[in-house]
């Protein structure tokens, strides 16, 4: 029996006017975990789909052989008849339908045409177990989370008999105790003789988890690495990744720091569906012109609702406190407020809330201020077109056209677009939160340029960002949130993961 349970020699496969895989070879032993990683735009996902029949045989060339056989799959259930089982990064789940339902969906349990629920419950449980979730089997799938979910969509792999399980980015929206349980779930399947195959950014759970690693990049295998090799660290994954040795992961900046620009002051919020509940404290603190501050804390903390409510009350209420521009105080009650005020807050949640995916960039980009394209109460195409393709250039987005839907762009490409969309308001203030999550290293150094880049213009940027070391490479100035509270200000000299973690981790009672 060969080491290898999967061989696939050659892949290429086009689109029109795009080749998004070239000669592509992948070779995964039988039992290991196996990482690919590239930029976005490498042809990881596309890989994957032309493994598991998304992408059917006879719309690529090359060949695939698994577990010795050659395969010719037309669709994603010839591929699961041979117990191959991808998840994506958008999970596939039906919120309304119980955990038991979504395992066995396409796969029920049924005698002479009708369901048989108790077996379906009995063996929906028993893959809870394994994966280690303790849900009764008929919750629906709308009362857990993300995280749980993504157990969920392991359950149902295991319930098709898989040998080879492909997971796309499967922690990119999980926090950290739920990435690290999943890590750990996947080590139990790989003991039990699962191949798995990983696809993720996230260098640091490659090389906790990974035995090892094909980069790809510009849609072709550049090699694999055995992540045994003490020499394999995350540098050298990088420069095959990008293509270059990357000296500094973040780019040179030279702070030009002005006058203050915003002061907020005894900021507090509470729930919307506990309105007793204080999810931001007396807050306080302040951003100036050409200045990169960032917003550090644990998941939960509050990061995402102080900026919310700050940006025009879109979160929150029994709001009070402060808001003080330019040394005037303002009133911002809505959205438009905010806008008004030149205030502007990209979400860390694009697909849903910062972008119309099924639209067009150019679109996406007016989407926030119409008004400055509006000639007589219509909307200037010809502008909107000029506007769209000026920030194409600018930002370097990756698309012929920006006629072109924004939901086929990669998430770095999409991430520019919502920059674009704010950046047309022409704001003082930019709130980012998690400006690079779930993008490439490559990508991400193209972010952390243009926010640079805006610094430098003069505008006050506030950074919210899950990762330590992203908030001490690119900004001046550090605040740490802990239970709504800010717990201190750490100067860029002084800042260090471990300082940062000790204020992040106060029970909220301590110095603001």
């Amino acid at each position: 029996m060969s080491d290898h349970i999967l061989r696939m020699r050659g892949i290429t496969k086009t689109f029109p006017g795009v080749t998004a895989l070239a000669e592509v070879n992948l070779a995964v032993r039988r039992g290991e975990i196996h990482a690919v990683c590239g930029e976005n735009g490498a042809g990881k996902s596309t890989l994957m789909k032309v493994l598991s029949g998304v992408h059917p045989h006879g719309s690529y060339q090359g060949e695939i052989t698994f577990d010795g056989q050659p395969c010719a799959f037309h669709s994603i259930r010839d591929s699961e008849r041979r117990g191959i089982v991808i998840i994506h990064q958008e999970l596939a789940l039906c919120p309304q339908l119980s955990i038991a339902e979504n395992i066995f969906l396409g796969n029920e349990r049924a005698s002479r045409g009708l369901i048989d629920w108790n077996r379906t419950n009995h063996e929906a449980e028993k893959l809870l177990a394994r994966v280690g979730l303790r849900e009764k089997a008929v919750t629906p799938v709308l009362d857990i989370g993300v995280g749980k979910q993504q157990l969920v969509e392991i359950a149902k792999a295991m319930s098709k008999q898989v040998r080879l399980l492909i997971l796309d980015e499967p922690t990119a929206a999980l926090n950290d105790d739920d990435s690290a349980h999943l890590l750990n779930l996947l080590r139990e399947l790989r003991d039990q003789g699962i191949t798995c195959v990983i696809i993720s950014h996230k260098l640091n759970e490659i090389a906790a988890i990974a035995d090892s690693l094909t980069i790809l990049r510009d849609g072709r295998t550049i090699e694999t690495l055995d992540m045994r090799d003490e020499a394999v660290t995350e540098d050298r994954i990088i420069a095959g990744m990008v293509g270059r040795d990357l000296e500094h992961r973040y780019p040179p900046r030279r702070p030009r720091i002005g006058p203050e620009v915003l002061r907020i002051e005894d900021w507090t919020v509470h729930s919307p569906t506990q309105p007793d509940r204080v999810v931001v404290a007396n807050a306080n603190l302040t951003l100036r012109a050409g200045e990169i501050v960032g917003l550090a804390g644990l998941m939960g903390a509050g990061r995402t609702e102080l900026a919310m409510s700050v940006f025009g009350r879109s979160f929150g209420v029994g709001i009070s406190g402060r808001l003080v521009k330019g040394g005037q105080p303002i009133e911002v009650r809505t959205v438009a407020d905010a806008i008004r005020h030149r205030i502007a807050y990209a979400t860390e949640d694009r697909k849903r809330y910062g972008l119309n995916l099924i639209d067009d960039i150019k679109r996406n980009v007016s989407a926030a201020r119409l008004d400055k394209l509006a000639r007589r109460g219509w909307v200037d195409d010809n502008e909107e077109y000029r506007v769209a393709e000026r920030f194409r250039r600018d930002l370097n987005i990756k698309a012929p056209t920006v006629a072109g839907v924004t939901g086929k762009l990669s998430g770095g490409n999409q991430q520019k677009v919502v920059l674009s969309k704010w950046i047309f308001t022409d704001p003082d203030v930019l709130i980012l939160d998690e400006p690079t999550r779930g993008i490439d290293v490559g990508a991400k150094y193209e972010i952390y340029t243009i926010i640079n880049r805006l610094a430098e213009e003069g505008k006050a940027i506030l950074v919210i960002s899950s990762e330590l070391p992203e908030l001490l490479g690119i900004c001046d100035r550090i605040y740490a949130l802990s239970a709504g509270r800010i717990t201190g200000q750490l100067d860029r000299a002084d800042a260090t993961q471990e300082r940062l973690m000790q204020l992040m981790t106060q029970d909220g009672s301590g110095p603001r």
